[in-house]
């Protein structure tokens, strides 16, 4: 049977300099991911780039899969912050600008890092299921069901947890995919085609 990764730090960083080297080692893994990739990222590799001895690299992580898993976690709240700044402000939005306003929160939280946002995404499988991405996974799906809840009188009767689920998905999916897979390729007239499409889908759904 093969050895689930260690994908938790051995401790985490409380001061200053602690921090700061924890920084340089997530930092260093990732432009390391975007560079050669995961097989090539040895975590002497990682300690050389960050600056610091292998040894303090082990202090805080058992192995690389950590580290990545540290990246991940780094990553996935830049994502996640954009998309709750968005339904802040879609709150008091009528429906069509408020479904727009999140697709191209969906767009912009992809294109923070879609080299970097790639790589990832290959890895997710050989990591096994990461808490924090569930968490936030979870926290998005919230987020939108607690806006449908508040805007249920613009639309359609709905299962408001299923509708969550098609809508978070639907976005999910078309934006990830087109900026992984075709960020090099999507022009700014591209990108708002995009989010004219993907707007009048989820607004055609809940209508």
């Amino acid at each position: 049977m093969a050895r689930k990764p260690l994908t938790k730090p051995r401790k985490y960083a409380s001061q200053g300099r602690s921090r700061a080297t924890v920084d340089a080692l997530i930092e260093a893994t990732a432009r390391i991911l975007v560079r050669d990739g995961f097989d090539k990222a040895s975590t002497n590799r990682i300690a050389e780039k960050a600056g610091v001895s292998v040894g303090s690299l082990y202090q805080y992580f058992p192995g690389k899969e950590a580290l990545v898993a540290a990246v991940m976690k780094r990553h996935g709240e830049e994502l996640m912050q954009v998309v709750r700044d968005a339904l802040a402000e879609a709150a008091a939005l009528p429906m069509e600008q408020a479904v727009r306003a999140l697709v191209v929160a969906a767009m912009e939280a992809h294109r923070i890092d879609p080299r970097l946002h790639r790589v990832l995404a290959e890895q997710i499988p050989r990591m096994g299921r990461l808490e924090n991405t569930e968490v936030l996974n979870g926290e998005i799906h919230a987020l939108f069901r607690a806006w449908l809840d508040a805007h249920c009188d613009e639309f359609r009767p709905l299962d408001l947890g299923l509708a969550a689920f098609v809508c978070v998905t639907s976005i999910e999916a078309l934006t990830h995919t087109a900026v992984v897979h075709h960020s090099e390729s999507l022009s700014e007239e591209a990108f708002g085609a995009l989010v004219d499409e993907a707007t009048r889908l989820v607004v055609r759904y809940l209508q």
